[in-house]
Formats: C-alpha cells, structure tokens, sequence
C-alpha cells in the first residue's frame, strides 16, 4: 500500500512540473511575441482625383476620400485636379470637408496643360498646400450668371449699371476667397481679383505672386517638397512625414460613378419624362406592367437626380403641367389646344429647369428640342387619330343602333320580335310585317326599337 503511495505522489509532481514548464514558456512567448513580431506598414500617401466639372458625385467622392483617408491615418491626402469649374454648391462641401480634415491635404494642379478654374481656384486656396505643374493655370473664379451675362465693369456703370442680384453674388464670392486666402496666408488681393475681374495665372507667376505654395513636375517632386512641412489641420500643427511611403490611388466606387451619369441633368431630364410617361400608360392600359414598373424606376431616379441638383421648381412645374396637358389631349380632344400647350409648356419648363450659373450643368437645347418634338409627334398622332374616330361611322352602343337591318321574328298588332345583330329585341311599328321581312332600326325607346319598312330598298 505504501508503495503504491509513493508512486501516486511522484506521478503528481511529475506532472505539476510539466505544466509549470508549460505555462512559464507561454509567459515568455507573451512577452516576446510583440518585439518579435514584424512591425506594421506605414499609412499610404493617398491620392484622388478631380477631374472635369464639379459637381454632386465629385463631391461625394471627395468627401469620402477624406474620410477613408482620415480613418486609415495616411500622412497626406494629394487632391489632384484638372477642372475648369463647377456647381457652387458642390464646391462649398468639398471645400468643408477640407476645412475639417485631421489630414492634410495638398492640391496639386496637375499633370501640365491642366488648369483650377472657377470652384477649382476657390478648392486651390482652401487646401493646406497648394501646388502646381509647370504648364498649368489657375484662376477665372467670377461667378458666371445665367445667360452669360457677366457683372458690368467699373469703367461701364454710366452705360451698364451693375445688376443688384450680379453685385451680391460676386460680392459673397470675393468675401469667401478672400477668408480662404487668410485662413492660408496666400494672396488675398490677387484671389479678390480672380472673382472681381476674372484674373488668371499660369503656375510660375503664381509661385511668385504667393498665391501657391510650391510647383512641383510630378508627384514624387511634390512629396519631396513636402516632406517635413509643418501645415495647420483641424487638429492643430502636423508635421507631414511622407518619407519612404507608398502612394495608393483611390478610384472613384460605382455608387460615385453611377451618381455622376444620373446627376448629368440631360440625363436626369430624360429619366424623368420617361418616366412620367411610362406611369401614364400603365394608366392608360392596366395590367400591363411594364411600363409602369420601367415608368416608376426612372421616376424616382430622375428625382433622386433632381435632389442633388440646384432645381428652379417653376421648370419642374412647367414639365408636369406640359405633360399633364398632352395627355388631357389624348381623353378631352380640342383640336391639338392642349398638346399644342404642353409642348410648349414642356419646352419652357426643360429650358429654366435647373438654376445654376454653371455652362455644364445646363440642359441641351438639342435635348430639349428633342423632347419636345417627341412630345409634338405624340400629340399629332392623338389629334389625327382623334379627327379619324370622328369622321368614322359608330361602331357600338345605341347610335350603332340607329340605321342598322333586322329581320323581323313574328308581328301582330303593330308590335313583334326583331333580330338585330345577333340579338332578339322588342319592336313597334306603324306598319305590319311578315315573319323574315327586313326592316331598319329608327330609333331606340327603352328595350323596344322602332323600326321601318324602307330597308329593302337599299339591301
């Protein structure tokens, strides 16, 4: 017994000492493993692009740039542009989305032949670095006002006075970029002059005249001037650290691609009527689905298109009513009144549908005469069908009735049975009638017809 006991004990602390041996060399592991582990790679330099005219994807894309690139912590967001200007409205939210960026960000007019035009030198000023290629241009930031019609000079006022709606928006505009300017310490007199009388500057005078920061050949020439600058983000000073790091190029998603092909307002135009049209002949013919599923889908994305544009809201209206009165034209037939109308409601309508100072974002008058040629064609088809139904000789109903050839059934007393049209109807006469004689319809009284002898005549 005993020595079974003593072999049990030695068992014991055999074991006791093989998971002690077990548990120290995972401490060690432990404590080891984060030296010994490959440290991690160092945030990519990250770079988006604007390319065109700026408007709600550009923005959209813009803005999540700057998110990703703030939650990956990258040391630099380079936004390289090439635009000749764009929506008011696009460009404050890019240009806020800036402002509150933790990580710096560096527009770079980029490669040569580029230029920032309009929102594209207000973007310029308000980044924390501003570059340029050798063979760029800046500048041209006048707000450009419906119609083409630029604010009239100082040297012009006796002749031209200045329009008060074209004084107030050049005035805010002058007062944005200036801010900008001195948020930056760049030139503020020169970037008053860009929106007042229209200035622009090639990338040289430019660097010269302290409206840029740097001009850089390329983006590697770029990040080596940038490297160690010490720029003032949202957060506070930051000193950028662009040594030995990656660049890594974001593309715009297919959510920002898509949103720029339906935010185009030709094309949202288009989505839009055929839209309205599809729903109007499901209407018409029920049951038949698909075009009024096809009708709803472009609806709402032509809407969807319209919430992100600058919409003057009498455009749109004048669209429903011109489509509401080209429809009423095909049910209330007033000789082409009311398509005639809509046409030109419509065309009206499509010309002041968006309001905004931006040539891109105008609506093609080779679209709208299109549309409205459509439209016209539309209602000439329903004017001609309408006119072809009148002239036409009835077909149904009571009047069908009147003139049509029964065969009388049986007669007494100046009352019997007809056959008209595959039917057994009451009849009255003044005449009698032998059972098979032909007669005609004169008038319908109720359930009972009249009829007379003369049809035999001309049968």
């Amino acid at each position: 017994m005993r020595h079974w006991t003593i072999l049990f004990r030695c068992g014991i602390s055999r074991l006791l000492a093989q998971l002690g041996s077990v548990i120290l060399l995972c401490l060690c592991v432990t404590q080891s493993g984060p030296s010994g582990a490959a440290a991690p790679a160092p945030a990519p330099v990250i770079i988006l692009n604007l390319d065109g005219v700026v408007g709600p994807a550009t923005a959209d894309y813009v803005r999540k740039g700057l998110r990703t690139a703030a939650a990956r912590k990258a040391p630099l967001v380079i936004l390289r542009m090439d635009t000749p200007g764009g929506l008011d409205t696009s460009m404050r939210l890019i240009i806020r989305a800036i402002l509150a960026s933790p990580v710096p960000v560096a527009s770079y007019v980029s490669p040569s032949g580029a230029r920032a035009a309009s929102a594209g030198t207000f973007i310029l000023y308000a980044s924390h670095v501003a570059a340029m290629a050798p063979g760029t241009n800046m500048g041209a930031a006048t707000p450009v006002h419906i119609g083409g019609i630029a604010p009239a000079r100082d040297n012009d006022q006796k002749n031209n006075p200045p329009n008060p709606m074209e004084t107030k928006v050049v005035n805010d505009a002058a007062a944005f970029i200036r801010s900008l300017a001195e948020l930056r310490g760049r030139n503020a007199s020169w970037a008053e002059k860009a929106v007042r009388e229209a200035a622009s500057l090639p990338a040289s005078a430019a660097l010269s005249t302290h409206v840029i920061d740097m001009e850089a050949r390329d983006v590697a020439d770029l990040l080596r001037k940038l490297d160690g600058r010490i720029v003032k983000v949202s957060a506070g000073a930051v000193k950028i650290d662009v040594a030995h790091r990656t660049i890594e190029e974001i593309a715009p998603d297919w959510r920002t691609r898509l949103l720029a092909t339906i935010t185009d307002p030709n094309v949202a135009l288009i989505l839009m009527t055929l839209g309205v049209y599809g729903l109007v002949f499901e209407f018409m013919n029920p049951g038949s689905f698909l075009p009024g599923t096809l009708g709803a889908i472009c609806l709402l994305t032509g809407l969807y298109a319209f919430a992100a544009l600058p919409v003057n809201f009498a455009g749109v209206a004048l669209i429903v009513l011109g489509i509401g009165l080209v429809v009423a034209e095909g049910y209330l037939f007033s000789h082409g009144v009311l398509g005639i109308g809509g046409c030109v409601a419509f065309a009206l309508g499509a010309a002041m549908l968006i309001d905004t100072d931006t040539p891109a974002f105008r609506i093609s008058w080779p679209l709208i005469a299109g549309l409205s040629l459509a439209t016209a064609t539309f209602v000439l088809l329903v004017v001609r069908t309408a006119l072809r139904a009148r002239k036409s000789r009835i077909v149904s109903g009571a009047e069908e009735m009147t003139g049509a050839i029964g065969v009388v059934q049986d007669w007494s007393g100046g009352k019997g049975h007809v056959f008209v049209h595959g039917e057994r109807w009451a009849a009255a006469g003044q005449e009698a009638y032998s059972q098979g004689q032909l007669v005609r319809i004169v008038r319908i009284a109720g359930l009972t017809v009249e009829v007379t002898s003369d049809a035999a005549k001309e049968v």
